[in-house]
Parts: structure tokens; C-alpha cells; sequence
């Protein structure tokens, strides 16, 4: 996902699978946080560390997509 993002290769329908994707990913493993059923510390800081990378790679997905249409703009 991140290397197509940076190399600006995907198309719409690409990138709105990808923050589908990840959004997803997100909701799972929210639902699994919040269960509540008792995880050892090393489980909740290896979820905690999935959602942040998650989330990074949506903040660069987004910035990827502005440079896009700000290119797209100015180009055009």
C-alpha cells in the first residue's frame, strides 16, 4: 500500500480500497481491545503499535492524495 501510494501508481478506486482496508483493520482490532477479556501487557502494546501503524499509513495516504490533486491543478 505504501509504496504504491508513494510512487503515486493507484487509481481513486485503489486508494478508496486501501482507507477501506485499513478502516477495517482498525474496527477489528478495536473490537478486539475492547472485549474484554484479559490480555497479557505485550498483546495490548503489539495492538496499540497496529492501530498507530495503521494510522500513519492513512495520515500518508492522505497527504499522498493532496499532492496528487495539487499536482493535477497546477499541471492542468
Amino acid at each position: 500500500m505504501r509504496r504504491e501510494t508513494s510512487l503515486s501508481k493507484q487509481t481513486q478506486e485503489r486508494q478508496v480500497e486501501f482507507m477501506n482496508k485499513i478502516a477495517d483493520r482498525g474496527e477489528m482490532l478495536v473490537h478486539v481491545s475492547m472485549s474484554g477479556f484479559p490480555m497479557s501487557d505485550e498483546l495490548k502494546a503489539r495492538i496499540l503499535s497496529t492501530l498507530l501503524t495503521l494510522m500513519n499509513c492513512r495520515e500518508n495516504m492522505d497527504r499522498a492524495a493532496m499532492r496528487q490533486s495539487a499536482l493535477r491543478r497546477f499541471a492542468g
